[in-house]
């Protein structure tokens, strides 16, 4: 009887260890699935600004990627921030969108020189304003290969703009270090001419103006084709599964939230 007994102690005992453990397994569970933010913290990069003066700030975004900043007075929006993006590899960088005058574009390339030691193998400015391109003379003096989608290189003559110096037709692949960037046009929205860039190897998108930040109106559409914008921005969208980050031309970068937002912004109803 004594045995008998203790066999089902033994039996009882295991059998309540096994519900705690299932329960414990299925809390573990239910908190990591409500909770996914929490439980990848750790893996998340910290941004951090890396440079500020009184016409530029630059951002840290990403292990090799950088967020430039300068400022645009204007009528209507008042002292708007514009946004260009740094990629790097080995000691190589391509720059999306020049700052926003050559003064500036002077700034952000000594920086880039001096303090990430990164030879500047392009410039991409993602449209023909000034805010994508309005500093393209300061990398011209300094030898910097500009490129530019073909509707740019004209819209930019026609304006009496300074003209970048390479064309590419649908697309352009570049190498920085052992890497590269994709740009690439999907279609008309905030200007004929708007293209993206891509760095695919950390995942980040610079969407330029054709992509509006999170609390961001409609902005400017002087030169828009906004019966187009959604479509093409949903091609993005497509063509960019993995995308991670997305930096607007203006505004706070953030993630895929973005392109949704800008394609709920400008979708025809």
């Amino acid at each position: 009887m004594l045995i008998s007994y203790i066999r089902k102690e033994t039996v009882s005992h295991k059998t309540k260890q096994m519900k705690f453990t299932i329960k414990t397994a299925f809390i573990i569970v239910l908190f990591l699935t409500r909770f996914p933010a929490i439980s990848q913290k750790g893996d998340a990069f910290k941004r951090k600004e890396v440079y500020r003066s009184k016409g530029l700030i630059v951002t840290q975004i990403t292990k090799n990627a950088f967020e430039h900043t300068s400022f645009k007075q204007t009528n209507d929006f008042g002292n708007v921030g514009c946004n260009g993006l740094i990629v790097r590899n080995n000691n190589e960088s391509i720059i999306f969108d020049t700052p926003i005058n050559d003064k500036i574009s002077e700034e952000l390339i000594k920086w880039i020189k001096e303090t990430l030691h990164c030879k500047i193998n392009a410039v991409i400015p993602t449209h023909f304003h000034d805010d994508s391109a309005g500093g393209l003379k300061a990398f011209d003096d300094h030898g910097i290969p500009s490129y530019a989608y073909f509707k740019t290189i004209e819209l930019t003559k026609e304006n009496n703009f300074v003209v970048p110096k390479n064309s590419f037709a649908d697309s352009l692949v570049l190498k920085v270090g052992d890497q590269q960037t994709i740009t690439k046009f999907f279609g008309e929205g905030h200007t004929k001419d708007n293209v993206v860039g891509y760095f695919p190897a950390e995942n980040v998108l610079f969407g330029g103006c054709l992509i509006r930040a999170s609390d961001a109106g409609k902005g400017y559409v002087g030169d828009a084709n906004v019966a187009d914008w959604s479509v093409t921005v949903e091609k993005v969208k497509k063509g960019y599964p993995d995308v991670k980050i997305v930096v607007p031309g203006h505004g706070h970068y953030g993630n895929i939230e973005l392109l949704d937002h800008t394609i709920n912004l400008y979708k025809v109803r």
